[in-house]
């Protein structure tokens, strides 16, 4: 008889020993990660009639019950302060003919923060967080918790509401270019 997970064994974290290794040169990790594939997104959020938005790919599912997902964002970056502040975003994936768009929420083509949402057509769902109405797929979710790691803050939101676009190919990242699939 195997353990399941309710019966397997906890160790406090700030109780594991630590194995005696150097840190990876954080050089080498953004070329492994290069390599590895990552749809496009772009995150949202409203607080007090501001809207914000980044471009991400480090975000994912966490569970289906209740619906979770997270998505990472960089602390450096004042813009991204407001998502603590509003308790939403949105996790909209993009998709093939976003790149553009995708472009301008990672801050690349000078499109200044505050106008950024003149690209494309914004909905919003149950939350009032921005939806990108022709998104492959936008999870509209509550902010339910946010821990800074390292360079990056980890928000955790439940899902709550969906939008459904049109079944297209995927705006991917995948060795430092957008690529299909």
């Amino acid at each position: 008889m195997g353990l399941t997970w309710s019966r397997m064994p906890v160790t406090p974290l700030d109780e594991m020993p630590l194995p005696d290794h150097p840190f990876l040169d954080p050089a080498l990790y953004r070329d492994g990660m290069a390599r590895y594939a990552g749809h496009v997104q772009v995150v949202t959020t409203e607080f007090e009639g501001v809207r914000r938005g980044v471009t991400v790919t480090a975000a994912c599912s966490v569970s289906d019950n209740p619906p979770t997902l997270l998505a990472c964002l960089n602390s450096s970056n004042a813009n991204n302060a407001i998502f603590g502040k509003s308790g939403i975003f949105a996790l909209n994936s993009l998709a093939a003919h976003h790149e553009a768009l995708a472009t301008a929420f990672a801050g690349l083509s000078g499109v200044p923060a505050e106008e950024r949402f003149t690209l494309g057509t914004w909905t919003t769902l149950a939350t009032g967080a921005p939806v990108l109405a022709d998104a492959v797929v936008s999870f509209d979710c509550r902010l339910t918790d946010i821990k800074q790691v390292s360079t990056h803050f980890v928000m955790f939101g439940e899902v709550k509401a969906i939008h459904f676009g049109e079944a297209r190919p995927s705006l991917i990242y995948l060795d430092r270019g957008f690529r299909t699939l």
